[in-house]
């Protein structure tokens, strides 16, 4: 078990097995961008790809009444076992996005989804790459979530999701307007890269994605039904 300073000074006690995603600079980044929503008791959320659970479990100590999904079963055992070392409750679903809450709206949908550009290989990724890596151009889930949002959310709903300039930032926003929604950058940060993307320097030069620098840009995207 580790602990994670998730939101100083609130502490969060994390367990993440290997395979599960484990709380770093992006879940901090959409955390910080989820406390500056009006959530209250009343407020139903839907973490999409909820991972070890953090932003899941954040939502409901904020008030949300919180149900979290997740393709994996392992990350949805981490999620069950992270909520109830926070002392939150979560509701838990297995499946593919919006598949696993059929006919079911939403105030607000979170996402820290994959988003990391990967060079081509034999099918989509398997085993702890699931958890970051996105196909060549860091949208194989991005995409999907930007469809997905609109038909979950209720009128008023909004959408909050954290990914890298690497993977399209202005294409994002371009498409969930072209969904029907309002959309903007509320956050952003700048960090080194970490060793997945270190490793990838080459490629990611040859396809255009980076110059010189070897750092990124995370930025958090809020939208909300036009």
């Amino acid at each position: 078990m580790t602990v994670e300073s998730l939101t100083p000074p609130y502490r969060f006690r994390c367990w993440t097995p290997p395979g599960v995603y484990r709380p770093q600079t992006d879940t901090a980044l959409l955390g910080r961008a989820l406390r500056r929503e009006r959530i209250t008791r009343r407020t139903e959320v839907l973490d999409l790809g909820t991972g070890s659970g953090a932003l899941a479990v954040e939502a409901a100590r904020l008030g949300g009444r919180v149900t979290a999904v997740d393709i994996s079963w392992r990350a949805l055992a981490a999620a069950w076992c992270n909520a109830r070392l926070n002392g939150q409750t979560v509701r838990l679903r297995h499946g593919d996005l919006g598949s696993a809450v059929p006919d079911r709206r939403f105030d607000l949908v979170i996402s820290n989804p994959p988003y990391v550009p990967a060079p081509p290989g034999d099918g989509p990724p398997r085993g702890s790459a699931r958890a970051w890596d996105a196909g060549t151009d860091g949208r194989l889930l991005i995409d999907r979530i930007c469809a997905t949002a609109p038909t979950v959310l209720r009128p008023a709903g909004r959408l909050l999701m954290v990914h890298s300039h690497l993977s399209g930032v202005e294409e994002t926003l371009v498409r969930l307007r072209e969904a029907g929604m309002r959309s903007e950058i509320v956050d952003r940060a700048r960090l080194p890269f970490g060793r997945v993307l270190l490793s990838r320097l080459g490629w990611l030069r040859e396809r255009g994605l980076i110059a010189d620098r070897t750092s990124e840009e995370l930025v958090v995207i809020r939208a909300e039904h036009a």
